[in-house]
């Protein structure tokens, strides 16, 4: 299933827009700004900064035409330099988090959601993970609160390495809807 999602300079869906339906590192040279957007299918992961670095946010399928008002939704940033589309996964899902960088300390493995990895599995942190299967959601709050990263497939040893400084998580969601 094929992702696409447009952005807009103003709000309300005005203004110069720009279309995509794939990965795109760098916006900055479609517009300036992105004041709204439309995702008519599929899932996005939205960046802060250019090449998927900084502050993330989830989109699904809907209209957002107000992006300033998305703080409300745990937005914790005002613009949007780079986006990645979020392919759907059919079968398990399997991940193993370590509580160090470089896959030290404690650790465990996951094939569902975590709304708190302290409760559930009596881990203070979460630096470091494995993803095997699936694409998730990582929280740097219990219960899928703050600031949040997209997972794919791949071994993560450093989260700060990533460019989220002091980052841990606390809960992890899978992401199985198709949007």
């Amino acid at each position: 299933m094929m992702g696409k999602i447009t952005f807009y300079e103003e709000k309300n869906f005005q203004g110069r827009s720009y279309e995509c339906m794939s990965d795109c590192s760098d916006m900055s040279s479609y517009m300036s700004r992105c004041q709204s957007c439309r995702v008519e299918s599929g899932c996005f992961m939205l960046y802060e900064r250019n090449n998927y670095m900084g502050q993330q946010f989830f989109m699904r399928r809907g209209e957002y035409n107000d992006m300033h008002r998305m703080q409300s939704m745990g937005m914790m940033f005002d613009n949007i330099r780079s986006c990645r589309m979020i392919p759907f996964h059919r079968g398990q899902f399997r991940m193993k988090i370590y509580e160090r960088e470089n896959f030290g300390g404690q650790s465990n493995e996951m094939m569902d959601d975590c709304d708190n990895i302290q409760d559930r599995y009596r881990m203070s942190d979460c630096q470091s993970c494995h993803v095997m299967d699936g694409h998730w959601l990582m929280y740097e709050q219990p219960h899928y609160k703050g600031r949040m990263m997209y997972m794919r497939p791949g071994e993560y040893r450093s989260f700060r390495d990533m460019g989220m400084s002091g980052q841990s998580f606390m809960s992890m969601r899978r992401i199985t809807d198709m949007c």
